[in-house]
């Protein structure tokens, strides 16, 4: 539900108002335009996730797809944190600790629900 909540959050952020991200970043001005795909993908990706918290059984792959997701996102701007020339450091630095904790959380909720996530057939 964690993930659902943060990537719904995130999702409608990017695909209504980029601009006013890009503007609160504190970077270089990008167009804005080419951040609304992000939005729409941060959405889907919600969706799944709420799906998966009302019906978890045969749906490992989709967790570890999200907790692998989470953990390339972490590592990104982790790395964009610590490179950045320019812009709040909060606006990077919140949402990668955010992303690892995340990601953190899903694998080990994944290795927690094995038998209902990935049941074996009889």
């Amino acid at each position: 539900m964690i993930t659902a909540i943060v990537n719904f959050i995130y999702g409608i952020a990017f695909f209504f108002v980029p601009d006013f991200l890009v503007k609160i970043s504190g970077s270089d001005p990008v167009f804005h335009g080419w951040l609304r795909w992000s939005g729409g993908l941060e959405i889907a990706f919600a969706v799944g996730a709420l799906l998966v918290a009302l019906k978890p059984i045969n749906q490992g792959i989709f967790v570890t797809t999200m907790a692998l997701g989470s953990l390339l996102i972490g590592i990104a701007l982790l790395w964009a944190w610590l490179t950045m020339e320019a812009g709040n450091v909060w606006f990077t630095a919140l949402p990668a600790i955010l992303a690892l904790v995340i990601s953190a959380l899903l694998w080990w909720s994944r290795q927690q629900a094995k038998e209902i996530l990935y049941p074996k057939s009889e």
